[in-house]
């Protein structure tokens, strides 16, 4: 019996899992490979996904308590005011049951028409009184459940959005931790939707207890009978549902890159290349075969859910068939009166709807239910991966930031380090201008990130006056730093908020931003903006406008400077700007660390670090040299000397030829020959 069980068990899950995917051509080509997750990491995912009867019937007190628990801390006067109707609502139902039952033994007892009908009116009036009631209560119940959903959804959603910015960098980049944030992102939607359904289920109960209540009155027959016709439906509703949340979590990956696909032919930065280079139908292709691996999926899932609803149609109807010969029964034994058989068939027919809508429902509330769990799950799960707080006070100077040892690797990375070993002191009081330089993926960029905070090494350790980061407040080493990215974030938000966006904890200080962007040379820029500073810097909405990569560049050298950190990190700066402005961003960040302010200036271009105090030059994730430009440049043997002469080269003319060519193509003939010498 037990291995027919574990068989018919196998048999079921085989059936929610699906064929084997099969991996489409597009996502071989775009992706490297599938995009359909596999959920068995999680060793409780199964037994969210297998829900029957019995669980149904046991959690359904813990499915409504849970949206009544949402919807209290939400409004609690709307949810009374919900309840209150609801119930007023289900005793108008059981006593309109009951009022048809006296309207119709009324109208079928013996004696004149005329005085049947005399003794029906008060009843009828009863009848619509108590009609009105419900229509009364139930008008009360979406009055108060109009806003009460979207309170609940909102709350949900500052929990989801509140834990989603406190997690550590390394949280954002597991993939299994994104998969989570992924999936908990609908919890909010859910639990909005989850009050919804508990207001239908409760609606649909008190519905059934009053038809129940009324056909037990009738005969005991009646309700078993009832609920014969209703299981099989039940049963298929659960079975279409567990499919169908299976497929979400197995597929939402390979959703979001075909949206993505949807969304790459209208975004204005691949517009270009869109149109010059022919990528449109290319990416229209790819987004028509990833959608046709969707649509496959949906009409596998159509196919299993026709297939069970017709099955448990045949025996719902079966069931009906034998309650309705069941009444035929005892009207022709006299063991029921005509008047109650008819009330009997409203009450089965009232009784049959509400049970067949409470079992969607609360199917329905459980299915939300999962998504709202996810969002649980993800509060629980980055407790473990929050950012710490509270800490030990960061010293006041700091006057060295001393790195020792690190070593870090990112997650997903396979191990691979991206620093090893790497030791070094920053100077961070009196002012400096300190470089770090070496080829791309040298580790530059992952080392400013160690030193803002936004990661702890795996190994070694970083000190602040000899305090270990791990024992510091990370908010305040976070208030110490200021960074500009090559490639900043561009708020789609108004120039203001781009720029002051990096000091929200005060209000604006006009003096400060005005001298701000006349420091990164973006005052005349936004003087010729057509709303100024209030300019709104998006072209995805109305009036918006869009600024080219070098006055992006601006704005963000802008908004470091307004955030006045002590320590500041400059990541490729001058990548989107010309000569000209190129050399005033150098001079500007000379003229920062002679007011005090570290500057700690990330590029792999030699000839932008000729005004550094010192130069840290890594190669392969280790430090390789430390030391002044011009002792880096002394010896003709160092790493630094030969990135320097190697991109010094391409500035001098190739021996043979003249400076250029001339018009038409043709290079010039004699003359002096011109060389060109590059400062390191």
């Amino acid at each position: 019996m037990r291995a027919r069980r574990r068989a018919a068990a196998d048999r079921r899950r085989a059936a929610d899992h699906g064929p084997e995917v099969e991996i489409s051509a597009s996502e071989r080509e775009l992706f490297g490979g599938p995009l359909v997750y596999d959920t068995s990491w999680s060793q409780h995912e199964d037994v969210r996904y297998q829900l029957d009867l019995r669980s149904m019937i046991g959690g359904m007190p813990g499915l409504v308590g849970r949206a009544v628990g949402l919807a209290w801390r939400a409004d609690r006067r709307a949810t009374i005011q919900v309840a209150a109707a609801e119930l007023l609502r289900g005793v108008s139902q059981a006593l309109g049951l009951l009022g048809v039952n006296w309207l119709l033994a009324t109208l079928l007892a013996g004696g004149e028409i005329t005085e049947r009908l005399r003794d029906a009116v008060p009843v009828a009036v009863l009848l619509g009184l108590v009609a009105g009631l419900g229509a009364v209560c139930g008008a009360v119940s979406t009055l108060a459940t109009g806003p009460l959903e979207p309170k609940v959804e909102r709350l949900a959603r500052e929990r989801y959005l509140e834990r989603a910015y406190q997690v550590e960098m390394r949280a954002m980049e597991d993939e299994d931790f994104h998969r989570l944030l992924e999936s908990a992102q609908y919890g909010a939607t859910s639990a909005r939707n989850m009050i919804r359904h508990a207001v239908s289920v409760i609606a649909a109960l008190l519905s059934l207890a009053a038809a129940g209540a009324v056909l037990t009155t009738l005969h005991w027959l009646l309700l078993p009978m009832l609920l014969a016709i209703v299981l099989p439906r039940a049963l298929a509703t659960l079975s279409v549902a567990r499919r169908r949340y299976r497929s979400f979590h197995r597929w939402v990956q390979h959703s979001r890159a075909a949206a993505m696909l949807g969304r790459l032919m209208t975004n204005t930065d691949a517009a270009p290349e869109i149109r010059v280079h022919g990528v449109g139908p290319y990416i229209l292709r790819h987004f028509r075969g990833m959608s046709a691996s969707q649509e496959g999926e949906q009409a596998r899932l159509a196919r299993l859910a026709a297939r069970t609803e017709l099955l448990a149609a045949l025996c719902a109807g079966a069931a009906a068939l034998a309650t309705y010969l069941l009444l035929a029964g005892l009207l022709w034994t006299g063991a029921m009166a005509l008047a109650a058989a008819g009330t009997a068939v409203l009450a089965i027919r009232t009784g049959t709807a509400n049970l067949d809508g409470l079992v969607r429902q609360i199917n329905y509330l459980h299915e939300e239910s999962l998504y709202v769990g996810d969002l649980d799950r993800l509060i629980v799960e980055s407790e473990h991966h929050r950012i710490p707080r509270g800490g030990g006070a960061l010293p006041s100077p700091v006057r060295t930031i001393e790195f020792d040892r690190v070593c870090f690797a990112y997650p997903g990375g396979g191990g691979e380090p991206v620093l090893t070993d790497v030791s070094l002191t920053l100077p961070a009081e009196g002012g400096a201008v300190v470089a770090l330089v070496g080829e791309n993926g040298s580790g530059k960029s992952t080392l400013a990130k160690l030193l803002c905070g936004l990661y702890l090494p795996a190994g070694g350790s970083i000190r602040w006056n000899g305090v270990d980061v791990r024992e510091l407040d990370r908010q305040a080493v976070f208030g110490h730093c200021a960074i500009v990215h090559q490639d900043h974030f561009r708020w789609p938000m108004t120039a203001r908020v781009n720029a002051t966006i990096s000091r929200t904890d005060r209000p604006v200080d006009e003096e400060r931003l005005a001298d701000s962007a006349a420091h990164a040379g973006a005052d005349r820029l936004v003087a010729e903006l057509p709303r100024g500073w209030e300019t709104l810097l998006s072209r995805t909405f109305k009036g918006g406008h869009q600024l080219s990569g070098g006055q992006w560049q601006r704005l963000g050298i802008a908004r470091a400077h307004y955030r006045d950190a002590p320590l500041l990190v400059v990541d490729e700066p001058t990548a989107a700007l010309d000569a000209r402005a190129e050399a005033r961003v150098f001079e500007q960040i000379r003229s920062l660390a002679d007011r005090g302010q570290t500057i700690v200036l990330i590029t792999h271009r030699m000839a932008s670090v000729r005004h550094a105090d010192v130069v840290h030059v890594l190669h392969e994730g280790r430090l390789v040299e430390s030391g002044t430009p011009e002792e880096l440049l002394a010896d003709a043997s160092g790493h630094y000397r030969a990135l320097h002469d190697l991109q010094a080269a391409q500035f001098r003319p190739v021996p043979g030829q003249g400076p250029g060519p001339a018009r038409g193509g043709k290079r010039p003939t004699g003359g002096a020959r011109r060389t060109v010498e590059v400062d390191g």
